[in-house]
């Protein structure tokens, strides 16, 4: 048995091992959703009490650990194979996914704020160290994937074809800073990082439009991505209310965010017609964060015609995480995720 044992170690590892050359930074991504489902349950106190509070809790230790697992991951697929991390950052669309890396810190230390700020004063120096290094690292990605744009179109340029979606995430990094920053005491920072989003947002989404006009669809395997196009404006909303802007201006975010829901669905059927990959996390942040501002306007006095719709989107929301979240973990046992790219 020990023989048998130690036989089967060995080879289990180097398989292990083989197949994380194929775990590209997207898989951040599942960070992200969780944290995203965390924060609409807690933005659900008002309407289901504790119980909102422990899923959110439940689902921000879930996003802990898997990234705790990536973490761990990445350094040892750095370690073991670090020409396909290379051939991450060269990649014309998978560069974008390395922003997802800090802004999962971002989300976790938010995370963590709200539900354990003031609880120890070296907890809050954690929280704060672990989201300025996000803020930071974010701000960097975001100007190594902008700066690429200048480059020609040979070394790596700007190209219609390869325009996509995915080139909203750095965006999206910039405009969480508020929901983290300013209860953290770091309000002016956070304002300053959430304009550099909000610069961006109008630009990408008007080259969205161009791209789709000059170059065609996107690929079918990429159409989960265009979920994305709903972070800006739900962050953004939440953000507002975080700096106490007019509601109107969240209520009109709001209304960008459902317009561009009820556009993107438009394409389900061809997201529904794909075998299962990594794409189809593209759903889980943006419906979670279009989620959480919903349930936030369901509690003021001109919202509550949406607690109704709120809810439902809740629903659906941990239901479409938990889908794919148990996708994932098949595509692991049967070995259809880690594989080379098609």
């Amino acid at each position: 048995m020990n023989n048998t044992s130690s036989a089967f170690r060995p080879t289990w590892t180097a398989r292990a091992t083989a197949r994380l050359e194929h775990l590209a930074p997207v898989w951040f991504v599942l960070v992200m959703g969780w944290c995203g489902l965390a924060t609409a349950w807690l933005r659900a106190d008002v309407q289901f009490g504790d119980m909102a509070l422990g899923l959110g809790l439940v689902a921000a230790l879930i996003a802990t650990l898997i990234f705790s697992l990536l973490s761990l991951a990445c350094i040892v697929r750095l370690h073991a194979h670090p020409h396909a991390v290379q051939a991450d950052l060269k990649h014309p669309v998978r560069h974008a996914f390395m922003a997802t890396l800090p802004i999962s810190l971002m989300l976790l230390a938010t995370l963590g704020a709200r539900l354990l700020w003031n609880t120890s004063t070296l907890l809050d120096v954690v929280l704060r160290t672990v989201w300025c290094a996000g803020s930071l690292l974010e701000l960097a990605a975001t100007v190594w994937v902008l700066g690429r744009w200048l480059r020609p179109q040979a070394e790596g340029g700007l190209q219609w074809a390869t325009f996509t979606p995915v080139l909203f995430i750095p965006v999206v990094g910039n405009v969480l800073a508020p929901l983290g920053g300013v209860p953290m005491g770091l309000g002016a920072w956070a304002t300053a990082q959430f304009g550099i989003g909000v610069l961006l947002w109008p630009v990408l989404q008007t080259l969205m439009v161009v791209r789709l006009v000059q170059a065609g669809p996107l690929p079918a395997r990429m159409s989960p991505s265009l979920f994305i196009m709903l972070v800006p404006p739900s962050i953004i909303g939440l953000d507002l209310i975080q700096l106490d802007a007019p509601a109107a201006m969240v209520w009109a975010l709001w209304g960008i965010g459902v317009f561009v829901l009820l556009w993107v669905l438009t394409q389900l059927d061809a997201i529904r017609s794909q075998p299962f990959g990594m794409a189809h996390w593209g759903m889980s942040f943006p419906l979670a964060a279009f989620t959480a501002l919903t349930l936030h306007l369901a509690q003021t006095p001109d919202g509550r015609w949406l607690q109704m719709p709120a809810t439902l989107m809740l629903a659906i929301t941990s239901l479409v995480i938990l889908g794919l979240s148990l996708g994932t973990w098949r595509g692991l046992r049967h070995g259809s995720l880690l594989v080379p790219e098609n």
